[in-house]
């Protein structure tokens, strides 16, 4: 069994949160410049969240679009992609959509900043494997580079458009799953119930972390009882969890695609007086504290900063070597992730 120790998780969450503080957004007042004359009229928005601007005087201005603001994970993303474009000389602008389920607002949000002519290159973080793609072909038609961050793009869907990419970064999502997966199996005997508690329906993150899982349990011979998706949220994952509690009696196990969801899991567990695992995914801070206290049994930590970095810096040098939408070959890095659980010893 893979354990790090309590130092470990004391230091991680220590990063984690310090991340997380550094996250804040600031509303900018000064509206984006009027789109150039032969751009497209421009699309309605809704109301999106911002960060403040990384400055520098290389002069190049990147955009970065992510899911959500509001999570410790993508403000942890947010500050990666700032500090590598102060790291690289560059001025980076990070937007995103008010939430996980606005996919129309977050299309909308990378439409007005292309159109802006503020920008040299893209770096995106879809909130499902297509909705982005029209707006990608777009910035594309434009001659603008594109970088995918975590979520990855329906390949066949963007080709068939016209679209291309220049890199892919992202966590291995079906090893988090497998990792996940593997822990909780070492734990239980063959037959024993578990559950797996999804993310939102066709997020592929979330259906690769599943899909790892899901075969980790079928190799140990668990049986799983259900498979149902909680939208990376914590009330609807309690009252799943609360559900799926009261309709198997003899179950042992659940696994959460994200963290959000094993808190609201956990919560239910507690609740219900029964002694079962709870296995989340992303490293929060929050969960590494109730792994700590004994409550979450473990979590699966990521490098969402990591990640963000090292799309901004594909896409950075991509730019500066000259290259243009359709050129080379997409790049593809997958960052392992790092399973963290109090030692039993």
């Amino acid at each position: 069994m893979k354990k790090k120790l309590i130092s470990m998780l004391l230091t991680v969450a220590m990063t984690t949160a310090l991340l997380a503080g550094c996250g804040s957004s600031q509303e900018k007042t000064a509206a984006p410049e009027p789109a150039p004359a032969e751009a497209e009229a421009e699309a309605e928005t809704g109301e999106t969240e911002e960060a403040t601007d990384t400055s520098s005087a290389g002069g190049e201005k990147y955009g970065v679009v992510l899911k959500t603001l509001s999570s410790e994970f993508w403000q942890s993303a947010q500050k990666g992609a700032e500090e590598k474009a102060a790291e690289l000389g560059v001025e980076v602008e990070v937007l995103a959509a008010n939430s996980e389920d606005d996919v129309e607002g977050q299309m909308n949000v990378f439409e007005t900043m292309i159109q802006s002519g503020e920008y040299v290159g893209f770096a995106v973080a879809p909130l499902s494997d297509s909705n982005l793609v029209n707006t990608i072909v777009e910035a594309n038609e434009k001659g603008y580079l594109v970088a995918d961050i975590d979520e990855r793009v329906n390949d066949d869907n963007l080709t068939a458009a016209g679209g291309s990419l220049v890199s892919f970064v992202t966590t291995d999502n079906e090893f988090v799953g497998k990792t996940a997966g593997e822990y909780i199996a070492s734990l239980l005997s063959s037959g024993d119930e578990v559950a797996i508690i999804e993310g939102k329906a066709g997020a592929t993150s979330g259906e690769k972390r599943k899909a790892g899982c899901q075969a980790a349990f079928e190799a140990a011979g668990l049986n799983i009882v259900d498979s149902q998706p909680a939208d990376w949220d914590k009330t609807k994952a309690y009252d799943l969890a609360t559900n799926l509690i009261s309709k198997n009696e003899n179950l042992k196990a659940i696994y959460c695609c994200n963290d959000t969801m094993a808190m609201g899991a956990q919560e239910a567990v507690q609740n219900s007086g029964k002694d079962i695992i709870v296995v989340g995914t992303d490293g929060n801070s929050d969960a590494i504290e109730s792994v700590k206290a004994g409550n979450l049994t473990a979590t699966v930590a990521q490098d969402p900063a990591g990640v963000a970095a090292r799309s901004l810096e594909l896409l950075v040098k991509a730019y500066q070597n000259g290259e243009k939408p359709g050129d080379v070959a997409i790049i593809e890095e997958f960052i392992d992730p790092i399973l963290i659980t109090i030692d039993e010893n």
